[in-house]
């Protein structure tokens, strides 16, 4: 009895038994749903990912064929959903922090169409500045046989973007990989330096390590694998284009609309970041003899960080769920991709478990991400 009366005990009973009826109650769906399916002839599982999908798919960053398996087409909508996504993170953050830092100005013009600007894409909702996107492409563009030409071999059309490419191959995939373990290397060896330094006091030239460890494994890659460096050029004809990489006006409207929404909530949080640092700040940093930029740079940004990525953290996260609206304007997402699934195999429960999976993956790996880098950048008490 003197078990029962311990809070300690109680309250890990408590939860064992709160786990134990949520795993019931799903124990229990899942039977009846099972139950109920089969009494309606429907199959269940996941054997359907072997088979054959076919259907196509307008944008894939992967070779696919329709003869290939709904697992692969399955693979395709993922990429393309991180593909657009972690493209309009970048495009967000870079337009976002100008855009943040110019709403600061002193020159009220400036001031005031960043005000403008911020407000015009925080208030309207994404799903209508996707049609808004995609329709002046479709509408405004001349068609491919007149596309426009912004700068040599890019072309810009109601078909879309293309754009010069590189043939991709095997061996330039060892290349990149052994360049992603060189950055790996040179950030450990950093890392090393700078814990040494803290730990001895001494400093110590670590960049001619560090620089060895970036470029020796992709030099010594490309040196055995021999990679191609062919550039796959687009050449214009009379009705179409021809080679480079194309990319689809659903690809780019939602690239513009992702990019620009996600954008002004960026600048308001640089915004906000930057003023919470003190003025003192920018006044020592003046007595020091630095200009404004070289402040911003070095002084203010650095500190304002660790009020600008937590909510970073959330805007990347709406960014990459905002994707799934995707499907509005017919780009070839994840979502688009389980959905066409659902209809053809009638398995529409293990369709959206999976990409809800893939989404709930996506998430959990973002905010791991981004925590990590926050509890390096926050201040640490001594």
């Amino acid at each position: 009895m003197r078990l029962v009366y311990n809070v300690r005990v109680r309250a890990i009973l408590y939860q064992v038994l709160a786990v134990a009826a949520v795993v019931l109650a799903g124990l229990y769906l899942f039977g009846n749903m099972s139950a109920k399916l089969a009494e309606q002839n429907i199959a269940t599982g996941f054997g359907y990912l072997g088979r054959e999908a076919g259907f196509t798919i307008s944008q894939a960053f992967i070779e696919y064929k329709p003869s290939d398996t709904y697992a692969m087409a399955l693979l395709v909508g993922i990429l393309n959903t991180v593909w657009v996504s972690a493209i309009g993170c970048v495009l967000a953050t870079v337009i976002g922090t100008v855009v943040g830092i110019a709403r600061m100005s002193s020159n009220p013009l400036l001031s005031w169409l960043m005000l403008a600007y911020v407000e015009a894409l925080r208030n309207v909702p994404l799903l209508l500045y996707l049609f808004l996107w995609y329709a002046l492409i479709v509408a405004i563009l001349p068609n491919v046989r007149d596309a426009l030409q912004p700068l040599p071999y890019v072309y810009l059309s109601n078909g879309g973007l293309t754009v010069p490419a590189l043939r991709w191959s095997p061996a330039h995939t060892g290349v990149l990989l052994a360049l992603l373990a060189g950055i790996a290397a040179a950030v450990l060896v950093v890392r090393r330096a700078r814990a040494r330094r803290v730990a001895t006091g001494r400093e110590g030239t670590a960049w001619p390590l560090a620089l060895a460890a970036l470029l020796v494994p992709p030099v010594v890659a490309g040196l055995l694998l021999q990679p191609e460096m062919a550039v796959n050029w687009p050449e214009k004809g009379r009705f179409r284009l021809s080679g480079g990489l194309h990319l689809t006006p659903e690809f780019t409207a939602l690239l513009v609309g992702l990019s620009l929404s996600a954008s002004a909530g960026v600048a308001e949080i640089v915004r906000s970041g930057i003023q919470s640092v003190g003025k003192g700040q920018w006044e020592a940093s003046r007595a020091l003899g630095l200009r404004d930029n070289g402040a911003m740079r070095l002084v203010v940004l650095p500190q304002a960080l660790r009020v600008i990525i937590p909510p970073m953290t959330n805007t990347y996260l709406s960014l990459f769920k905002n994707s799934s609206l995707a499907i509005a304007i017919g780009y070839p997402d994840l979502v688009m991709v389980s959905n066409t699934t659902m209809n053809q195999t009638g398995q529409a429960i293990e369709a959206i478990a999976l990409f809800m999976l893939v989404y709930l993956g996506l998430s959990l790996t973002i905010s791991f991400g981004m925590n990590r880098y926050n509890a390096r950048v926050a201040l640490k008490e001594r």
